[in-house]
């Protein structure tokens, strides 16, 4: 009797289809993963190489002024690179322009790429927590994602987060991306290096805080705790508190209308949104700290208020967008308390139920989405009949995380034109707004530098903190 051959269950028995396509993937492995680094490096090559040689007589006269100016030709930083190694970020040494020139022999050296994690210094490095380590599995670049973001303003979500994106989804064309998004955005933000940057922003009277994304949810977060024991020379503190938001539309509205530019005086704060006031402070010779629009700033309020308690009112926007905007922020912080929710769409009869459903709902924070004018205006009316202890207008922000207005991509937003895609998107409505506005605006900013004496802001506005009264915009710390 012939002997049957054992058969093992399960996969162990079966003969494995496509192995040799398997065995081909991992043979061809070293190979792609070698690609995908030498790619990036020979373009660095490639850029620095030709680069340094078109402006060989610039790198020429330069490298014989810094010998002349100090005898060395090098200034070195030392700073972390890939793989935690020591490398050296070069510049010519001495004083004049062009010193920065000699970084493009670091990119050919292999310390920087051109695009990547920004450079640390060693105390940084150390500080860097495990969980964000792979920044250091590529090398440092001339150009950063936090970097491109920081020059428009938009850098809210902290480096570390945006270097782990970086690095996992880095690619050739990404990378190529975010160096011309950096030029484009240098131009229109800037650095900020060599500018003033003052805590309050004078634009036509209007005082306006020039703070940054984080001062802000934390003072919102002060601002609405009654019991809050840490400032008690503040005579508003406990009080209720009026917040506005201003971009070049608001501004060149308050230029003419009375009422409106009152309300933002008496605002206990205003803060910058949009591109517009970036390049209204380079007029100036200034720098803005951050583009602070409340469509940015809402997950973080609403990431804040669920950790501290806080409980948020949305009223405004069309019938169940309030709702549903609401409801897609619980669904992301399920610890958030939102009090109660009402469309805009309601009469002067009407008012006082609305006001009082806002009351009896205990919400320690108002958000009204009417647009500017009418918002600020609306609050400012009521001032006295409502409760909640912080107050603020924030335009169409509920109709972006109801779903119902898509918001422009990250890199539209990176090059200071999220803008052009809001006017692509509704252009009967947005054309005045942004094909004229906008230049009138600038216009008016150049006016402002003309006769900075008509345009002064009021003497409360750089008072000291504890001799201000309430309302009156509170310096950023």
């Amino acid at each position: 009797m012939a002997r049957q051959a054992l058969k093992i269950p399960g996969p162990l028995g079966q003969r494995m289809r496509g192995r040799w396509r398997l065995s081909i993937r991992r043979s061809l492995l070293p190979a792609v993963r070698f690609l995908a680094d030498a790619i990036p490096r020979l373009l660095d090559i490639s850029v620095a190489g030709g680069l340094l040689l078109v402006l060989s007589p610039v790198v020429l006269v330069r490298a014989t002024a810094s010998i002349w100016q100090t005898g060395r030709l090098f200034d070195a930083e030392d700073l972390v690179g890939r793989f935690r190694s020591r490398i050296q970020r070069l510049a010519f040494a001495g004083h004049g322009p062009a010193r920065g020139l000699a970084v493009w022999l670091s990119v050919l050296k292999g310390d920087l790429a051109m695009v990547g994690p920004r450079p640390l210094t060693a105390a940084e490095a150390v500080a860097v927590p495990a969980a964000d380590a792979v920044r250091f599995a590529v090398r440092p670049g001339l150009v950063s994602p936090f970097g491109v973001k920081r020059k428009v303003g938009i850098a809210h979500v902290g480096e570390s987060r945006l270097d782990r994106e970086f690095v996992y989804g880095q690619s050739v064309k990404g990378d190529l991306g975010l160096a011309a998004r950096s030029v484009l955005s240098g131009m229109l933000g800037g650095d900020g290096t060599g500018r003033a940057m003052p805590r309050v922003l004078n634009f036509f009277g209007i005082p306006i805080q020039n703070t940054s994304m984080a001062e802000a949810v934390d003072w919102l977060m002060v601002a609405s705790d009654p019991s809050d024991p840490s400032d008690p020379s503040d005579p508003g503190r406990g009080a209720a508190r009026q917040l506005a938001f201003v971009n070049p539309d608001c501004l060149n509205i308050a230029w003419s209308n009375v009422d409106y530019r009152d309300a933002l005086l008496a605002s206990a704060r205003v803060l910058p949104d949009g591109i517009g006031i970036h390049i209204g402070c380079r007029m100036q010779g200034l720098a803005l700290r951050e583009n602070v629009n409340g469509t940015d700033l809402f997950p973080l309020l609403c990431a804040a208020a669920a950790q501290q308690g806080r409980s948020l009112f949305l009223l405004g926007a069309r019938p169940g967008i309030a709702a549903a905007a609401a409801e897609h922020m619980q669904q992301r912080y399920p610890a958030l308390r939102v009090a109660g929710t009402r469309d805009g769409y309601f009469d002067a009869a009407d008012e006082p139920a609305v006001i009082e459903q806002i009351n009896q709902s205990g919400a320690d924070i108002l958000l009204v989405a009417f647009g500017a004018p009418r918002q600020d205006l609306w609050l400012q009316r009521h001032r006295q009949a409502l409760k909640p202890l912080v107050r603020m207008g924030v335009g169409g922000l509920f109709d972006f995380y109801a779903g119902r207005i898509r918001r422009a991509p990250v890199w539209m937003r990176e090059i200071g034109l999220e803008w052009a895609y809001r006017l692509l998107q509704e252009p009967g409505r947005m054309w005045r707004r942004y094909v004229i506005g906008n230049p009138l605006f600038l216009y008016r900013v150049w006016r402002q530098m003309q006769a900075p004496e008509r345009f002064a802001l009021p003497a409360a506005a750089n008072a000291p903190e504890a001799a201000r009264p309430a309302g009156v915009a509170r310096m950023a710390p």
